[in-house]
C-alpha cells in the first residue's frame, strides 16, 4: 500500500512539475512575436520550402511583419516591413549588428569567419577591415581616380558583345556581366585580368560557395549533427573555397616576391590596392596581417561580383520582358548621350529613367533577399514583443520590396514609380534596402551602383536585343543570393 501511495504521489508531483514548466514556457513564448505553430523536434523547417524568401513572405501575411519561427533548435525572427526593418537595422543596430555565422562557414578547415568582413562580429578586426574598405577602396576619390579602368572594362564588354554579334551568337548576360565586374575588381586590386570573356570556372566557384552557404543546412538547426555533414555541404564548400583562396594566396606571394627582388618592403608608388594593403601592413598603420588578405579579397570578390552580375542579368531580363520600358531607356540614352556613344559616369545623374530601371530591378530582385543573418546580442523589445538573446534575425527585403501597403502593383516592373521620388537604396529609405542599412550596410555599394548603370546603359545604347528563344523564364533560384533559374541568353542586334 505504501508503495502504491508513493507511486501516486510521484506521478502527481511529476504532473504538477511538467505543468509548471509548461506554464513558464508559455509565459516566455508569449513575449515572442507571433508565428506558425512549430512541429516537435523539426519546428517550422518544412515551411521554408525551396524558396525561403517567398515562403516567409507568405507566412508574414498571416502572422504579421515581425514573426518568430523555430527552425530545429534555433529561434528565428523574421521582419518583413519597412518599419520593422528600421527597428532592427537602425533603432537597435547595436543589438543586432553581429552575425549568425552558418555552419557552412564555421566548418571550413581554415578560420575564414575570424578574418571575414562579412561574418566577423563588430570588433577591432572588423573595424580595421571596414576602415580599409571605406578609406582605400570605395571612397569617391578612389573611385573617381579609377574611372579610366572602368571605361576600359566596359569597352572590353562591348567588344565581346560585338564578336558575338558578328558570329550570330547569343550572350549569356549574367556571365558577361560577372566577368566584366570580376576583371574590373581584379585590375583594381591586382592589376591583372583574372578571366577571359568566355571563362566560367571562377563564376561557377563563386556560385557554388553562395549556393552552399545559402541552402538550408541541418547542421545549422541541430548542433548535434555538425560532425556528420549529412548533406555534404562542408565537403563541397571546402573544395570551392580552397580553390578561390589558393588564387589569392598565389597573387599575394608573387607580389611579395617581386617587392623583395626589387629591394623594397614598402612601395612608394602604389599601383593597386594590393600594394596599398601591403604598405599598410608594413608600416602598421592599421592592425592587419598578410594572412588576412586572402579572406578580405574573398569577401570582395564574392559579394562584389555575384550581386552585381545577378542584378544586371535581372535588369536586362525585365527590360526584354517589358519592351516599352526598354524603349524609354534607349530613347533617354539617345537624347542625353547619343546613340552608340560611350557613357561616362558623369552622365548617370542626367539619366533619371535609367536610374529608375536600376532601382526597380533592385526592388523586385534584391540580390541577397534575406540579407545576411544577424544575431541578437541581448533581449530586445520591438513592437511589444521580445527578440530573445541569441535569436537568429532575418530581414526579408524581398518581401519588403513587394509589400502591397508600400507599393502600388508591387509585383509589376514599373520604373516610372521612382521618377520624381526621393526613395534611394543607400540605407535611409527602409522600403528599399537591397544593400542593407546601418553599420553593416554593404561597403561596396558605391562601386556596384556605378558599374550597374555603366554596364546596363552601355549594352542597351550600343545594341538592340532579342531573346535567344521567345519564352523567357522569370523564375528565381534561391541561395545566399538569388539567381535567375534559367540564365538569360540574349542576341545582340546592330542598331
Amino acid at each position: 500500500m505504501d508503495l502504491l501511495i508513493n507511486c501516486i504521489l510521484w506521478l502527481v508531483f511529476t504532473l504538477v512539475w511538467v505543468m509548471a514548466l509548461s506554464f513558464v514556457s508559455r509565459g516566455r513564448h508569449k513575449q515572442l512575436p507571433p508565428g506558425p505553430r512549430p512541429y516537435p523536434v523539426i519546428g517550422n523547417l518544412l515551411e521554408l520550402g525551396a524558396k525561403p524568401h517567398k515562403s516567409l513572405a507568405k507566412l508574414a501575411k498571416i502572422h504579421g511583419p515581425i514573426m518568430s519561427l523555430r527552425l530545429g533548435q534555433v529561434t528565428t525572427v523574421v521582419v518583413s516591413s519597412p518599419s520593422m526593418a528600421k527597428a532592427i537595422l537602425q533603432n537597435n543596430d547595436l543589438s543586432f549588428c553581429d552575425r549568425m555565422v552558418p555552419e557552412a562557414i564555421l566548418s571550413l578547415p581554415f578560420p575564414h569567419h575570424e578574418f571575414s568582413l562579412a561574418w566577423l562580429p563588430v570588433s577591432t578586426m572588423w573595424k580595421n577591415l571596414r576602415k580599409i574598405s571605406n578609406m582605400h577602396i570605395f571612397t569617391s576619390q578612389k573611385l573617381d581616380a579609377n574611372q579610366e579602368l572602368r571605361r576600359k572594362k566596359i569597352k572590353d564588354l562591348l567588344a565581346h558583345v560585338e564578336d558575338n554579334f558578328r558570329a550570330g551568337k547569343a550572350i549569356d548576360v549574367g556571365q558577361a556581366a560577372f566577368n566584366t565586374s570580376l576583371n574590373l575588381l581584379s585590375n583594381t586590386i591586382f592589376s591583372i585580368d583574372l578571366v577571359n570573356p568566355n571563362e566560367r570556372e571562377f563564376k561557377d566557384t563563386v556560385s557554388g560557395i553562395l549556393e552552399e552557404v545559402g541552402k538550408p543546412n541541418l547542421s545549422d538547426h541541430f548542433p548535434l549533427l555538425k560532425k556528420f555533414d549529412l548533406q555534404g555541404i562542408k565537403r563541397r564548400i571546402t573544395v570551392y573555397s580552397a580553390k578561390m583562396l589558393e588564387v589569392f594566396d598565389r597573387l599575394v606571394d608573387q607580389r611579395l616576391k617581386h617587392r623583395q627582388e626589387h629591394g623594397c618592403s614598402i612601395s612608394t608608388e602604389c599601383k593597386d590596392i594590393l600594394d596599398t594593403l601591403l604598405n599598410i601592413i608594413q608600416d602598421k598603420s592599421v592592425e592587419i596581417e598578410t594572412k588576412h588578405l586572402k579572406h578580405f579579397f574573398a569577401d570582395l570578390f564574392i559579394a562584389g561580383n555575384d550581386t552585381t552580375s545577378s542584378t544586371m542579368e535581372w535588369a536586362m531580363a525585365e527590360l526584354l520582358h517589358n519592351p516599352e520600358a526598354l524603349l524609354k531607356a534607349k530613347l533617354e540614352l539617345e537624347q542625353t548621350v547619343g546613340k552608340c556613344k560611350p557613357i561616362e559616369e558623369s552622365d548617370i545623374t542626367r539619366l533619371p529613367y535609367l536610374q529608375a530601371v536600376v532601382k526597380e530591378t533592385l526592388r523586385l530582385h534584391p540580390a541577397v533577399p534575406l540579407l545576411l543573418p544577424r544575431k541578437a546580442t541581448k533581449d530586445v523589445a520591438i513592437a511589444g514583443f521580445t527578440v530573445p538573446k541569441g535569436a537568429q534575425v532575418f530581414v526579408n527585403v524581398w518581401a519588403i520590396g513587394r509589400d502591397e501597403s508600400t507599393w502600388d502593383n508591387p509585383h509589376t516592373f514599373i520604373p516610372e514609380r521612382f521618377l520624381g521620388s526621393n526613395a534611394d537604396f543607400k540605407g535611409q529609405n527602409f522600403e528599399l534596402i537591397p544593400f542593407g542599412a546601418g553599420r553593416r550596410i554593404c561597403p561596396g555599394l558605391p562601386l556596384a551602383i556605378r558599374m550597374l548603370h555603366l554596364m546596363l546603359g552601355s549594352l542597351i545604347n550600343s545594341f538592340d536585343w532579342k531573346l535567344d528563344n521567345h519564352n523567357m523564364d522569370m523564375e528565381d533560384k534561391f541561395g545566399l543570393t538569388v539567381q535567375k533559374a534559367e540564365p538569360l541568353h540574349a542576341v545582340p542586334v546592330a542598331i
